[in-house]
């Protein structure tokens, strides 16, 4: 008859873990609990001392660690800042496992004791203030609990286990230059690869998977609007830009609202607008930042022919002459849709499910967010791929804000950060299980 973990492990872990091979079930929850202490400063640790994409030094060195002291192959430097921690353990699948490490230029507001107070630097050499506002510091604890975790049992899995600690996601960056740097030709090529991502939304502890598209594209476009500076007192003497750049961001808004089929997932969100030094000064130019998202190539021209429609025919009609029309830019590739392979993750989403109960299993709809962990399935190998989700925020808030409407802090803001212990155990159990299932000895 099997038997479950002993109650005061469950307690410890805190979760609750259903039919699943009962002695692997107790060695999991018993290792993380044992680590747990130890991830929790890790985590603290990571999220006081955050770095911006590309510049992840610091972080991709606690990670090599950690991992040289398990006995996994550790190569560093991987597509810039990226790591490679590769453990054989006999004959059997590749199976990796992917977390990415780069921090938001955010400044913090949490409160928290551990709160990052950090000024680093970017890519440009500019100062920045820096937080954890998505989680990455979660993820790459969890990388390293479930490191902990399957090099401890090696004794129940048999195969190959590939943990890659990636940079620059929030760029959407990192994972193309990994690859190009030979992540699948240098090292083992995998027949799986796992992900996870902490949101904001979920409770923590709760988890979600979803088959298919889960992820949209991405494109990054810029704006220059151009215009004829001059006096603030004498308006009829210039061409406004930040009057025609209002104008143009007010014609953005009817491209998906007038131009796309009810209900076709779009959006077009303006974040940064840069223009004039003085009130009394209209400049001559004004920079408008934008996102895009889409589920299909077809939308996502749509929406880049169109913003440049509207925004060289606004400057037209504002008298702008041919020679200061807006210039429209794409700033960099595009971040892919993530596609989970559906049969791997049928296949994950089933061994959670011999895990943890239903009622810690959410039920989501495609976001989105853009992650480049699409990249990974996207390459001639056709890796099938799966990122699945775990909740970060506290439940009771969740409770109340889906009661009252009020919104709770996500990822992404100055305001959010996971509560630590049920979303880093669940991170490492969760992806222990799946990992465990895919590298079953036969």
């Amino acid at each position: 008859m099997k038997t479950l973990a002993p109650l005061s492990l469950l307690l410890a872990v805190p979760l609750s873990l259903c039919a699943a091979p009962a002695a692997l079930q107790e060695a999991v929850v018993a290792k993380v609990a044992a680590e747990y202490p130890s991830l929790e400063a890790i985590y603290h640790d990571l999220h006081a001392h955050p770095e911006l994409s590309f510049m992840e030094v610091r972080t991709a060195g606690i990670v090599a660690a950690e991992l040289r002291a398990l006995g996994y192959d550790v190569t560093e430097k991987v597509g810039n800042t990226g790591v490679v921690g590769v453990l054989r353990n006999g004959p059997g699948p590749t199976v990796m496992i992917r977390a990415d490490m780069d921090a938001l230029p955010i400044k913090e507001d949490t409160g928290l004791a551990y709160a990052s107070t950090a000024i680093v630097k970017d890519l440009t050499g500019k100062d920045q203030p820096a937080m954890h506002a998505c989680a990455h510091d979660s993820h790459v604890t969890g990388l390293i609990g479930t490191a902990r975790t399957l090099a401890a049992l090696r004794a129940h899995w048999s195969g190959t286990v590939m943990l890659v600690a990636q940079p620059a996601e929030e760029i959407g960056a990192g994972a193309r230059a990994m690859l190009t740097d030979g992540l699948f030709t240098h090292f083992p090529t995998p027949d799986y690869v796992l992900g996870l991502h902490v949101g904001g939304d979920m409770a923590a502890g709760q988890l979600a998977t979803l088959e298919g598209p889960s992820y949209a594209n991405v494109d990054s476009i810029d704006i220059l609007v151009r215009g004829v500076g001059g006096h603030g007192a004498r308006p009829h003497s210039t061409r406004d830009p930040i009057v025609l750049a209002a104008e143009i961001i007010t014609g953005l808004q009817t491209i998906v609202s007038r131009e796309l089929k009810p209900g076709t997932p779009a959006v077009v969100t303006i974040g940064a607008i840069h223009g004039g030094t003085k009130r009394n000064i209209i400049p001559a130019e004004v920079r408008l930042e934008l996102t895009l998202r889409s589920y299909s190539e077809e939308v996502a021209n749509h929406l880049m022919a169109s913003i440049r429609r509207i925004a060289e025919n606004t400057a037209r009609a504002a008298g702008i002459p041919e020679n200061l029309l807006p210039v429209v830019t794409v700033m960099e590739e595009r971040t892919p849709l993530t596609y989970n392979d559906p049969a791997l993750t049928r296949r994950v989403g089933a061994a959670l499910r011999a895990w943890f109960p239903p009622e810690r299993f959410d039920t989501v709809e495609a976001a989105t967010y853009g992650e480049d962990f699409s990249q990974y399935g996207r390459t001639t190998h056709r890796v099938p791929i799966t990122i699945f989700w775990v909740g970060g925020s506290d439940p009771t808030k969740v409770a109340e804000s889906r009661r009252s409407g009020q919104l709770l802090p996500s990822n992404h803001s100055a305001f959010w950060a996971p509560v630590p212990e049920s979303t880093l155990k669940t991170s490492v159990v969760a992806m222990s299980a799946a990992a465990l299932d895919l590298l079953a000895k036969k």
